[in-house]
């Protein structure tokens, strides 16, 4: 979720209204329950979100607190964060509800989580926009009547614009020895705008697989258009399958177009 302020924290993993976190920035912010957070896993290395659709990963944690503090007194989730430490005052990526946790004893609760990815205007919620898209680190919160207990340095996942890509040859068929042109699109999806967009000037492998072989050859590298755009020829010689294919970046996945089938005569 796209949270900025203490009370938003709270709010956003299901928490009561916490007044008392209302604190002016000159403050220190008031101690969090007595507890330790542990072993936070998000399960997925890699979260790709499309230019509309929610995306929900699941989480898993550890509580370890006091045996005479109630499980009741304080709610907790994973939190995805930026920057050395977890800072509630900054931005946050957490879930739309609290954890569930369960007693393995009097003083540690296993805990099971959600965290939510949308793109903005998707819905009622303020989330994901395209500078969101790259590394986030891992931590969790726990939150309590006096404050919030904070806790990052559990490892890193990458949140990415979803890809597609495209190809085309023609004409079909063609006569051996004539000129082949190649056409696609590289495009990944904007959180800001809510559709697909033209991933510019970036680097896409043309690539060919004669018909009956089993493996592609890489033919050339050309880079996209200012739209996202793919346009480039070759010389027909057998009957193969043609296909772009794109390597990824820091905020967008791989992508591989299918093969388009050319018929030479």
């Amino acid at each position: 979720m796209r949270v900025r302020a203490t009370t938003t924290v709270a709010a956003v993993i299901g928490a009561v209204a916490l007044s008392a976190l209302a604190v002016p920035a000159a403050q220190a912010a008031p101690a969090g329950p007595a507890v330790t957070l542990s072993n936070v896993k998000v399960n997925s290395k890699a979260v790709v979100v499309g230019p509309t659709a929610k995306v929900t990963v699941s989480a898993t944690y550890t509580v370890t607190k006091p045996a005479n503090l109630s499980a009741a007194s304080f709610v907790s989730g994973p939190v995805l964060y930026r920057g050395s430490t977890v800072n509630v005052e900054n931005r946050l990526l957490a879930g739309d509800n609290p954890g569930t946790c369960t007693a393995a004893s009097s003083t540690v609760l296993k805990c099971k989580a959600t965290i939510q990815f949308r793109p903005a205007k998707s819905d009622d919620f303020d989330d994901l926009v395209n500078s969101d898209a790259g590394t986030w680190n891992i931590g969790a919160v726990a939150i309590g009547d006096s404050g919030v207990t904070a806790k990052g340095g559990f490892g890193t996942v990458k949140v990415l614009r979803a890809s597609k890509l495209t190809a085309n040859a023609a004409p079909e068929p063609v006569k051996k020895g004539k000129t082949i042109t190649v056409t696609g699109k590289l495009s990944r999806a904007n959180w800001d705008s809510n559709t697909y967009a033209g991933y510019s000037t970036q680097p896409v492998k043309l690539q060919f697989r004669k018909k009956g072989a089993s493996a592609y050859t890489t033919v050339k590298t050309i880079k996209t258009t200012t739209t996202g755009a793919l346009r480039t020829t070759v010389k027909a010689t057998v009957d193969g399958y043609f296909r772009f294919t794109f390597a990824g970046t820091s905020t967008t996945p791989a992508a591989t177009a299918a093969g388009d089938l050319i018929d030479v005569r």
